[in-house]
């Protein structure tokens, strides 16, 4: 109950941080998030494109053919002026250029005759041609002509003509107190002309103010230049050919400055905040673009141009005037002007509500509380499953806003942030619950080897009766004269000592991954490659045996010099294939390994009383280990056996002292295995060298009573 309490109050606070974690995101609305929401946005529109309607909007486009029969950008104003004409004659309601006309036309031909060496004459002929901007503007003032300017963040004009202010044949009307402050705000304009503003219906802004990835998902109907509100060309064109002249504009409920709605004559648009209208974008339609060179020729269906509204712009790649929209396809700058016509005129509308950020922050907020307890209290399945439909039901449920009520809804950032915290909360109950796991290995495995139980814990469905064929290595260990130990010191200081002797072997047989099968008093039994299969067993087992031995050998010479009689330690190893698996019944399991190699490692480990030796290693094993010293022992035929069995004494990298020359050795016992008449006498002379070596003494004493060959018959005495 403790630990459960526990838990609930881990889920109380990871709930609480989560949902004031995903809050604060919301509120602050950090660059990241933004560019997630505008993503997903997007992919709404990709989704579902608006349909085009064949509203009167076209674009004249002076495109790579009109660049290439007309001439190159900038054309002569007087050929603008035709241009104009032509669409005048056309029918055209009111025609918008998506061009800044800042500066005389230098193609003028009193402008470009300055540098001619004229004589009087024929400057005075010159003189008397007409001017290509007055040309320009009479051909503007016979028409509905909005000129477009632009406006500029920087303070430093390059020209008296950038501190100008555009013509303004209009008037804002605020409902509700004037908030200039909420539009995207410039210092200084590039007006056209004086005298083509003076000529024009009205002038337009034609900046556009794009997210940070460069695509234009806005068109702003109402920017500031500084105090003052100024349309943008779309919304001048929808002005002029309304015939209307106020602009007005709607403040959002609210404390803070924002507005909600532009009014343009009979057409009310819903804005964000800062007086601009979402895109919402069709495919590409030719039937929208006009080349400007047919205009010029006359090649032109009237009917595609009376009673529409025309923007003037170019989609030639040299004129730079590109741009990026949410279908992922590159338009020119005209075409949002263009696209934000004609949803006004078809009352085509997307919306991001007021009230967006209030249900998208108590969305995150509930969800993250909902999410954390789930992932912590509910089954994994079902927690997992629970999560996965909620946030597919919130990103379902913005897609829903968009395709069925044009509504833009955040339904990322939730579910962002419940999948953060669902992962949060997996992590906490992950977190518990292997601690407990910890608790239960580590209490279990005081009494089963910690492997074995890490496998159980990781592999529960093996806890049932049977086993399987599987290759192991085996080490059997057994300490000598520890019962006659028993009997000179104090039973307690004598379980002492076996006992830190016993966790210094284990310890290092763990070290190693092996498997502790049994202890049995003093003895050891300890299985390799079981329960988790290990390719390299042999060596495992064999590099362990040689650890132990060491410490072994260590530990009873220190105790010795103390004056304790601890003895030596022998050890067995064998490999091959056994039986492994769970024996016993239903009441209780134990894991072992059964077969011939086990009794085999056994049997090595008592050949070393009669032997002499410390540690006995087959054949077996010792071939599928590499950088081992060992030398032969014999064809041993263990008890109980028949076969005989190749046997190794494994060597540490310095050999004990008082052992014969490894080379010595194996020259004198290949001379036993061969029969060679020199054996004898080659032992005789390696057992006066060195007496204390085991095998020396083991065949100088076979040899000595004519015991031929390296075949060694072990009884049971």
């Amino acid at each position: 109950m403790k630990r459960m309490l526990s838990l609930r109050s881990v889920a109380a606070l990871l709930s609480l941080a989560t949902a004031a974690l995903g809050l604060v995101l919301v509120l602050a609305d950090p660059l990241a998030l933004q560019s997630l929401r505008h993503q997903g946005f997007d992919q709404y529109q990709r989704w579902q494109p608006r349909a085009y309607e064949a509203v009167p909007v076209r674009i004249i486009d002076i495109d790579e053919a009109s660049l290439e029969k007309i001439g190159q950008w900038p054309w002569p104003r007087n050929k603008l002026a035709e241009l104009v004409e032509q669409l005048g004659a056309k029918g055209a309601a009111a025609i918008g250029f998506d061009v800044v006309f800042a500066e005389p036309d230098r193609t003028s031909p009193r402008r470009a005759s300055v540098d001619w060496a004229l004589s009087p004459g024929q400057a005075r002929a010159i003189e008397a041609l007409p001017d290509n901007d007055a040309t320009f503007a009479n051909a503007i003032a016979r028409h509905n002509v909005v000129l477009g300017f632009a406006l500029r963040s920087d303070t430093a004009a390059t020209s008296p003509q950038q501190a100008a202010t555009p013509k303004a044949p209009y008037r804002y009307v605020w409902m509700g107190e004037p908030s200039p402050q909420a539009l995207h705000g410039f210092p200084t304009a590039v007006p056209p002309l004086p005298p083509l503003d003076a000529a024009a219906s009205g002038s337009g802004a034609l900046t556009f103010v794009p997210d940070g990835d460069g695509v234009v998902r806005r068109v702003p109907l109402v920017l500031a230049l500084g105090d003052t509100p100024v349309p943008s060309l779309s919304a001048e064109l929808l002005r002029v050919v309304q015939g209307t002249d106020n602009y007005i504009l709607r403040r959002a409920e609210g404390d803070a400055p924002a507005l909600a709605q532009v009014r343009i004559g009979q057409v009310s648009v819903p804005t964000n905040a800062q007086g601009e209208m979402w895109l919402h974008y069709t495919e590409a339609q030719v039937e929208r673009y006009v080349p400007a060179w047919k205009v010029l020729v006359g090649d032109v269906d009237p009917a595609l141009l009376d009673g529409h509204i025309v923007l003037v712009g170019s989609s030639a790649q040299g004129l730079m005037d590109l741009r990026f929209n949410p279908l992922g396809r590159v338009m020119p700058g005209v075409e949002a002007h263009a696209q934000a016509l004609e949803q006004m005129l078809t009352g085509h509308y997307l919306n991001r509500p007021s009230w967006a950020v209030a249900a998208e922050a108590i969305a995150v907020v509930l969800g993250c509380v909902a999410v954390v307890w789930i992932g912590i209290f509910v089954p994994s399945l079902w927690a997992a499953a629970l999560s996965l439909a909620l946030v597919a039901g919130v990103l379902w449920g913005g897609w829903s806003a968009f395709s069925s009520h044009r509504l833009l809804l955040d339904s990322f950032t939730p579910a962002l942030a419940w999948a953060v915290a669902f992962v949060l909360a997996s992590l906490c109950r992950h977190f518990w619950s292997e601690r407990q796991q910890r608790w239960v290995k580590e209490a279990f495995s005081r009494y089963v080897s910690p492997n074995r139980v890490e496998y159980l814990m990781n592999n529960p469905g093996q806890l049932e009766l049977g086993g399987k064929r599987q290759h192991c290595s085996f080490i059997f260990t057994d300490l000598a004269g520890f019962t006659s130990l028993m009997e000179s010191i104090d039973p307690a200081a004598a379980v002492t000592l076996l006992n830190r002797y016993l966790e210094a072997m284990i310890s290092i047989a763990f070290r190693h991954q092996g498997t502790l099968d049994r202890i049995v008093g003093d003895a050891l039994a300890i299985m390799f490659s079981a329960p988790v299969v290990q390719p390299d067993h042999a060596q495992r087992a064999l590099d362990c045996a040689m650890e132990m031995h060491a410490f072994a050998t260590a530990y009873a010479r220190d105790l010795q010099r103390k004056g304790i009689a601890f003895g030596h330690t022998r050890f067995g190893v064998h490999s091959g294939e056994v039986i492994v698996g769970n024996f016993g019944g239903g009441a209780i399991f134990d894991y072992r390994a059964l077969g011939d190699p086990v009794n085999t490692a056994a049997r090595l480990e008592s050949a070393n009383k009669h032997l002499g030796t410390r540690i006995c290693v087959s054949q077996t094993t010792l071939s599928a280990c590499t950088n081992v010293l060992a030398r032969p022992v014999g064809q041993l035929v263990l008890m109980g056996k028949k076969l005989a069995l190749q046997v190794f004494e494994p060597l540490p990298d310095v050999p004990p002292p008082g052992y014969a020359p490894q080379a010595t050795y194996e020259a004198a016992y290949e001379a036993v295995r061969d029969g060679d008449a020199s054996a004898r006498e080659r032992f005789d002379r390696l057992r006066e060298s060195h007496p204390h070596d085991p095998l020396v003494a083991l065949y100088a004493a076979r040899l000595a009573e004519n015991a031929l060959g390296d075949r060694i018959v072990l009884s049971a005495k």
